[in-house]
């Protein structure tokens, strides 16, 4: 969890003592007597924490920075079954800047700790509690069966309005999560203090990081020295050996936080390069250790920044670097899962890992390999949900898992089972959105969803229901994008989502509003890849609606806009290809590339051009692999069915109709009720003169609302 963040307080001053702040203390601690151990550590951590020294006096919006916070207010008595909190107390309150509640199931239960949150909301407002998760869970009370784990207190989770009155409407409370399964201690700790100081964290962090990069070398270099020097500095050396053991356990945190809240301030502007050092930075550190000797944490960490540089190495296409880091992660996450075999944390690590070695076999076009992996990880969602029932997060790996096989399905053109397999995912997603409305990852899965199950209900020809289901992803990303304009994640979800329902209003005959959605995907595109031009994804989905627009622009017979429409998209194909050559939609687009250039030929009556395309088209087409049976059978039709359009321009009817009929024993086995595959075949048996045939198809279509295919 992140740590909430702060409006800037009217009238404070520097801080505690520094003449213009009348607070005594920089905050009052506020916990329940079963958790004292935690609140000595705490108390201790954070006065003598040391703050960098280049931020020692830097005014931010909660005055200048000090060198240390101190004091902290402790109290170390229990309110018991009273609910006076004493003038003792409340004095300490009104002169606390801030209030740190230790959130835990017996803080939740405590009468003290609730009081004294109702204390300081009342005199400071809410915008400078700060909570710090350490034990349960936050929101249990809203879980049927689990409301014992409850960790926030109950007047941490309401507002308390302007006259300081407590009110019964939800308050959202974001806290910095101590545990190890969450932030760890060492980030915790610092999202504190950063709260606090008003700092962006990595501000912080990077300072601190870099203090303690220093402090180690001096002590390497000390231990060095002293051991040249005499053996008598033994008892030194352990010294330094268990110093170096906390600088290890530091080191490791901060790594935590390089994995999580740093990459997910860099993820949503797109910052690949300084992702990739976040991860190569992080996996240096573990390099150095020997690895039969790291922790459980220290291992999933290192699993952690291998699977953070296989999903760069993704993103720039890189999908043969991206599979030996993946498996390299899931070796890691293989033996943790054997340590620890009911640990559901521990599941999903590995559960990611199998995930992403599943989703390269997928890009590459590997179904069977693909499939293997995704039924793996629907096995280890369900035993996640298994172990606990009610987490949240577990239920979420489910969505992702019914979503991954309803691909697999689709990729099969198993359309109506795909399109089951959508239903309970939306189904899941909806739910949990529904009860976590500002769960980003939520928001987000929610128009991914909905967008796989548009496409599989096209596949069965529900074209209404369909468009329906686009028309509601577009609303909810651009409601997202206009609430985040530079997050470039976003953007690149947005850009598919207008191209395909473009394509959509298109084949039903609505040319205007799909010409402009289509129009706006590529103007979308083009600036993403003028941000981020090694963005496989942004270059990919570009190129595609640009191959879309130019079709459209070629139906309405506009051919000069159409060819220098297919020439730059076939630019970026060439460059997709330049960032990985095995990726599958970078072969299907040449194979769209040559057969739209012949086209374009036959348009301009230039018949030995037109043939040459379509050579060049069908040679494509045959270097997709068998392994890849269902593209490699659609294109080689596309192909073929080209080339005989191309013989008939050229006033060969023999070779065109060979062609024709060799299109048709390539068409794949299985029949479906895709519109798409409804029009192209119709194309074929048009141009061979199977009028009947031609007839059936076209009612099918029309029945179904399709009127031109694009």
């Amino acid at each position: 969890m992140a740590l909430m963040s702060r409006d800037k307080d009217t009238g404070a001053g520097s801080g505690p003592g520094s003449g213009n702040d009348t607070s005594a203390y920089w905050a009052f601690l506020s916990y329940s007597h079963a958790d004292s151990d935690h609140a000595d550590w705490l108390h201790k951590a954070i006065e003598t924490y040391r703050v960098p020294a280049g931020l020692v006096g830097r005014l931010t919006a909660n005055g200048a920075i000090p060198k240390k916070l101190s004091p902290i207010f402790r109290d170390r008595h229990e309110l018991a079954a009273s609910s006076d909190l004493g003038q003792g107390i409340r004095e300490a309150l009104g002169r606390s800047r801030f209030l740190i509640v230790l959130c835990s199931p017996s803080a939740a239960r405590s009468n003290w700790v609730n009081e004294e949150i109702i204390g300081f909301k009342k005199t400071h407002g809410e915008d400078r509690v700060l909570a710090a998760v350490i034990d349960g869970e936050p929101w249990a009370s809203r879980m049927a069966g689990r409301e014992a784990e409850e960790c926030f207190p109950p007047a941490l989770r309401v507002h308390v309005d302007r006259r300081g009155k407590v009110t019964s409407r939800a308050a959202e409370p974001i806290a910095a999560d101590l545990r190890e399964s969450g932030d760890g201690p060492q980030t915790g700790l610092l999202k504190l203090i950063a709260g606090m100081f008003g700092l962006g964290l990595d501000d912080l962090v990077q300072r601190d990081q870099q203090r303690r990069q220093r402090r180690l070398t001096y002590i390497a270099a000390a231990s060095i020295a002293g051991m040249a020097v005499t053996s008598g500095l033994a008892v030194f050396a352990f010294d330094k050996r268990d110093e170096a053991r906390d600088q290890r356990r530091e080191a490791e945190g901060l790594i935590s936080f390089m994995l999580g809240d740093l990459r997910a301030e860099l993820e949503p502007i797109n910052k690949l390069t300084a992702l990739d050092k976040v991860g190569a930075k992080a996996l240096a550190y573990f390099e150095k250790q020997d690895k039969s000797e790291l922790s459980d944490e220290a291992l999933a960490q290192r699993s952690r920044a291998l699977t953070l540089l296989g999903e760069i190495a993704t993103t720039r296409g890189d999908l043969d670097g991206a599979l030996a880091r993946y498996r390299e992660s899931m070796d890691s996450t293989a033996e943790l899962v054997r340590r620890v075999p009911d640990s559901p944390l521990r599941l999903f690590d590995h559960a990611q890992n199998v995930f992403w070695v599943g989703d390269t076999a997928l890009k590459r076009g590997q179904i069977r390999e693909a499939e293997q992996s995704m039924r793996e990880y629907k096995r280890l969602a369900d035993r996640m949900v298994a172990l606990e029932p009610d987490n949240a997060k577990w239920r979420m790996e489910t969505k992702y898992a019914d979503s991954n096989l309803g691909v697999m399905l689709q990729e099969r053109q198993d359309f109506a089972a795909a399109s089951r397999q959508f239903e309970a995912a939306l189904r899941t997603v909806e739910g949990l959105t529904a009860t976590f409305p500002n769960n980003r990852d939520y928001r987000l899965s929610l128009p991914e969803t909905l967008a796989w199950l548009a496409d599989a209900q096209f596949g069965e020809g529900k074209i209404d229901e369909a468009i329906a289901k686009r028309r509601r992803q577009i609303q909810i990303l651009e409601t997202l994008v206009r609430r985040s304009p530079d997050d470039m994640a976003l953007q690149i979800r947005l850009l598919p989502a207008r191209r395909m329902l473009g394509r959509w209003l298109v084949s039903t005959g609505d040319v205007a509003n799909g010409t402009a959605l289509l129009s706006s995907a590529v103007a979308l595109g083009q600036s993403l890849i003028a941000q981020e031009p090694d963005n496989s994804l942004s270059v990919e989905y570009t190129a595609g609606a640009k191959l879309d627009l130019a079709r459209v622009l070629l139906l309405e017979r506009q051919i000069d806009s159409s060819s220098a429409l297919i020439d730059e998209a076939c630019s970026l194909v060439e460059h997709l290809i330049s960032l990985d050559s095995s990726r599958t939609s970078a072969r299907e687009y040449r194979v769209s590339c040559s057969a739209m250039r012949s086209r374009i030929s036959i348009e301009r009556r230039q018949p030995a051009d037109a043939l040459r395309w379509a050579q060049r088209s069908l040679a494509e087409a045959q270097l997709i692999t068998p392994t890849q049976a269902i593209l490699r059978q659609e294109n080689l039709v596309r192909a073929n069915s080209m080339l005989g359009f191309s013989y008939h321009a050229a006033g060969n009817l023999a070779a065109a109709r060979a062609a024709w009929e060799t299109a048709l024993i390539a068409w794949p086995k299985v029949i479906t009720d895709d519109p798409r595959q409804i029009a192209s075949r119709m194309e074929l048996l048009k141009a061979l003169g199977r009028d009947a045939e031609t007839r059936s198809m076209a009612d099918s279509l029309r029945a179904m609302g399709y009127k031109i295919n694009i």
